[in-house]
């Protein structure tokens, strides 16, 4: 393979990068990527577990003088939230990731996420398997599926083939930072059957493209623009209008991702109104982008019109999924002001999708304070309630609670300051980690979530720190080191 990354160390940790990026493993298409790590292990003659779920488990003994030492688990997730920009091709479910570096140092993918997150912990455990002279206890490397679409592979994970009460999980996106909790959360769907007619008239669309976006947790306090509600809003103003009725309504492909790109279709009787509803439609996306330009600076609106025969939803059923849309709970709900104003409770309007007769939307709600989940449950519901729709929640995960004067956090910290000089901060993060199942499902467990720089993530503009990446190996080496004595 001729490798993109080079002039970084160990050289393997990167080519190991590039070669599982080379796999396509979207959420949901885990089959190639599993199919490898249960390779990778057989050629090494480890010992290897994959479970229903695809899940991966691979250990390897202590090096000598450490086999008795206890098991530290290293975890990671093997899938990636698939994005890319408008007009790319790249097909997630049969292509790896084209990636290339920068004079800086950032390794980039071209028009699409980069899978950094987590790929980089599937290379890092892939380096620590594969490399004999490491002084270190039994490793337990678990490679979970669609941590993306709400930890399901960690939810399905036999959680008695793994001894180890020590866990370093590298899935975080700041280096320097051990992150010791997380906000629990999970899917909520809210769905509605609409009902359509045929009409032939004018029919005007609005697209919003090129915002920011970013992760539902990590991201939500950064006062970035939700696609769909933008659109929401927009379609709210020109169903006013005499005889203008809803067609479509479409924005975002992730639950956890703000959605970057939206759009909605209205349909107009005639000609007159058309104009009417075209010229509001165009005041609205010049006002739009001077609204929210200073945080989206590539914010592009357009407004689209034709002559056509269109599925229109009746007047009742467009102003209920519009009502739900914006007065449905989103973004920051709670801040912990003795904790620097960290995010307590939040949630993240992730997906709106017209489909056959029938609108789904689908949310993200985050808490690490369960009273606070309760409430936006029932925010959630009484919206679903009062306009007619149908809810359901999926892939629900507990939060994590940091754990009072951790050994692994002082082991840590000793490294951190030999290794670099400086402090490693610790603190929490809101967001969901797999370290909340790992911590329910094993009694006494210590983990914590370290991991290099990482920026963009979830959206084509991800890209990661080679020299973090460095660095984080380091740190992962020398800890085991430590353990191992």
């Amino acid at each position: 393979m001729d490798y993109k990354i080079s002039g970084y160390e160990p050289a393997a940790l990167f080519q190991n990068f590039e070669d599982f990026s080379a796999v396509p493993r979207g959420s949901f298409h885990n089959e190639k990527a599993s199919a490898f790590l249960k390779q990778f292990a057989e050629d090494r003659g480890l010992e290897v577990y994959q479970d229903e779920a695809l899940n991966i488990i691979i250990k390897k003994p202590g090096s000598k003088g450490a086999e008795d030492k206890p098991a530290v688990i290293l975890q990671g997730h093997m899938d990636m939230v698939c994005e890319k920009v408008q007009g790319c091709d790249h097909d997630f479910t049969a292509e790896g990731i084209d990636m290339f570096v920068t004079d800086g140092g950032w390794l980039n993918a071209n028009g699409t996420t980069l899978g950094g997150d987590d790929g980089i912990a599937d290379a890092v455990m892939m380096t620590l398997l594969d490399d004999d002279s490491l002084v270190h206890p039994p490793l337990e490397c678990v490679f979970t599926t669609d941590e993306e679409v709400g930890l399901l592979g960690a939810s399905a994970l036999d959680y008695s083939k793994l001894s180890g009460r020590i866990m370093i999980n590298i899935d975080s996106e700041a280096e320097g930072v051990a992150t010791v909790s997380c906000a629990g959360g999970m899917d909520f769907t809210m769905t509605r059957s609409v009902s359509l007619e045929k009409q032939a008239g004018e029919t005007l669309s609005m697209s919003v493209r090129g915002l920011l976006g970013g992760h539902s947790g990590t991201d939500i306090d950064l006062g970035r623009t939700n696609a769909s509600r933008l659109m929401a809003r927009a379609a709210l103003q020109v169903l006013q209008l005499p005889g203008a009725r809803l067609c479509a309504i479409q924005g975002g492909t992730a639950g956890n991702a703000i959605p970057r790109e939206a759009e909605f279709t209205v349909f107009l009787p005639d000609a007159a109104a058309a104009d009417e509803a075209e010229q509001k439609l165009r005041n609205l996306a010049d006002a739009f982008v001077r609204e929210i330009r200073g945080v989206e600076p590539d914010v592009r609106v357009d407004v689209n019109r034709q002559r056509s025969e269109a599925d229109v939803f009746s007047e009742a059923d467009g102003k209920a999924v519009i009502s739900a849309i914006l007065l449905a709970p989103n973004g920051v709900r709670k801040r912990d002001p003795q904790m620097d104003n960290f995010v307590i409770t939040s949630l993240n309007l992730g997906i709106v999708k017209t489909e056959n007769g029938t609108v789904m939307l689908r949310f993200a709600p985050r808490s690490s304070v369960d009273s606070l989940m309760d409430d936006v449950l029932g925010e959630l519901r009484l919206v679903a309630e009062t306009f007619g729709f149908e809810t359901a929640i999926t892939g629900a995960y507990p939060g994590w609670e940091k754990v009072e004067n951790s050994p692994l956090v002082a082991v840590l910290q000793e490294s951190y300051r030999s290794l670099f000089g400086g402090e490693l901060k610790v603190e929490g993060i809101h967001a969901g980690l797999e370290c909340g199942l790992f911590y329910a499902n094993l009694p006494g467990l210590d983990p914590v979530s370290i991991g290099p720089n990482m920026y963009g993530v979830h959206t084509p503009d991800e890209r990661m720190d080679l020299k973090s990446c460095e660095r984080v190996y380091r740190l992962v080496k020398d800890v085991l080191a430590r353990l191992a004595e």
